[in-house]
């Protein structure tokens, strides 16, 4: 019976296109994940790939195989690490995707307890403010909001994604501003999408459902949310960043919400994970931990716009 190991040099090496990037996720070198193809291919009997100096091709039955081993595979390996996992207790390393500001602000403080609960686990936390491949980049889990749901992906709501407009107390108390109409007449502050390099032209809105557009003289663009909040913080200008970014500076006066009737719904936060029969010991551990944290904490309400 053919190696679980040659099996996923194949999947990663179909999914990457080339040698070199499947070697990178595997921490193997190219020569070996090119070995351990090779020798699936003599196994099967038949060419998987077209293989180039550059790239690689799948061929007809390599595309069959890959559908049909890929769902297999990570059955197989998680079936596995719930075997491997210490006493019988979830373990392993927790490849996780997750923004800066949630790392800080909502999951640091989780830890404590979350380790003490699962010792055999070991964090391994990348700060992404951007959707990532959960599947071909190797990652157990991802928290993130405001994009759709892929294919394959399953997801558990944690809290709105709501954007909201803030600015200095100073600045706020002599901008006066009373209604969206009025914001055309003073300096932004705004936050471009790490995925297109341009600023969300989502409308605003209030509790009757009216929409309204988001209109500012261009001050500074940014691309890191914390930063924007740093600078509305100097009295620049109105800046419109997430809820969870400035939850903290709205908690301790140094920001204030600018129309705090209004905001803008980008939909939801969740928590993103593979979905598998078979998931991960780790990944459900991790998963049902942060769902309940967010609940018993009232997360949900306290970055809800309409309620803050």
């Amino acid at each position: 019976m053919e190696s679980l190991q040659n099996i996923e040099c194949f999947v990663r090496s179909a999914e990457a296109g080339n040698f070199a990037k499947a070697a990178r996720l595997l921490g193997l070198t190219p020569a070996a994940v090119g070995k351990n193809v090779g020798k699936l291919e003599r196994s099967l009997g038949v060419r998987l790939f077209q293989r180039t100096t550059r790239s690689l091709a799948l061929t007809e039955e390599g595309s069959r195989f890959l559908d049909d081993a890929r769902g297999g595979l990570a059955l197989l390996q998680s079936a596995v690490a719930n075997l491997a996992s210490a006493g019988g207790q979830p373990a392993g390393t927790l490849k996780v995707s997750l923004g800066t500001v949630y790392v800080r602000n909502y999951i640091i403080p989780l830890l404590p307890k979350f380790l003490a609960s699962y010792p055999g686990i070991s964090p391994d936390f990348h700060f992404d403010n951007h959707p990532v491949d959960l599947v071909r980049d190797g990652f157990d889990a991802a928290i993130g909001g405001g994009f759709e749901l892929p294919p394959g992906v399953m997801a558990r709501r944690l809290a709105p994604a709501h954007r909201v407009l803030v600015a200095s107390p100073a600045f706020a108390r002599t901008a006066r501003i009373a209604t969206p109409a009025d914001l055309a007449a003073h300096p932004g502050i705004l936050v471009r999408s790490p995925r297109t390099g341009r600023v969300p032209t989502l409308p605003l809105r209030n509790a009757a459902g009216t929409e309204e557009p988001v209109v500012l003289q261009p001050r500074l663009l940014m691309s890191d949310p914390d930063a924007c909040c740093q600078a509305a913080m100097t009295g620049m200008g109105i800046a419109l960043a997430s809820m969870p970014q400035t939850l903290p500076y709205l908690a301790d006066k140094r920001l204030v919400r600018v129309l705090p009737e209004w905001h803008v719904d980008a939909g939801h936060v969740a928590i993103y994970f593979p979905a598998q029969k078979l998931l991960p010991a780790r990944t459900r551990a991790f998963v049902d931990f942060v769902v309940e944290a967010f609940r018993t904490q009232r997360l949900d309400r306290k970055l809800d716009a309409t309620r803050s």
